[in-house]
């Protein structure tokens, strides 16, 4: 495969500043790290557009989860066919059933906070 895989792709994603998704991408964005989001509801936060349902991408090289357990089963398919390097399970949202697959399908699983992997050089 020659596509260089660099985007991270938020899935939660919320304009409302206070939602940790919407930190998450913009300390993504001040490290210059390219970003796509995924929300219910369309919006923006900075220069990211937040798209809704299951846009084709084919850059993504992070996904990192905002959308607890109870709420994965609809993306679970869409994310495995992202192809994506690794999925980081942000605190609350840790699923095992949805772990296995992703290692099942060769895909790294991070029970981590992306703010704090970003804030301590570990992203």
């Amino acid at each position: 495969r020659t596509i260089m895989k660099t985007f991270t792709l938020v899935i939660g994603a919320s304009e409302n500043p206070t939602r940790y998704s919407n930190m998450a991408i913009r300390r993504l964005r001040s490290h210059q790290l390219p970003t796509h989001a995924i929300g219910l509801k369309p919006g923006k936060v900075e220069d990211v557009i937040i798209e809704t349902g299951h846009p084709a991408f084919t850059d993504i090289d992070t996904v990192t989860l905002y959308i607890g357990p109870q709420h994965q089963d609809d993306i679970v398919s869409y994310v495995l066919s992202l192809q994506p390097r690794r999925v980081i399970f942000n605190p609350g949202t840790e699923n095992s059933r949805f772990q296995q697959q992703l290692l099942d399908a060769g895909i790294q699983v991070e029970i981590a906070c992306t703010l704090v992997l970003l804030g301590t050089g570990q992203y």
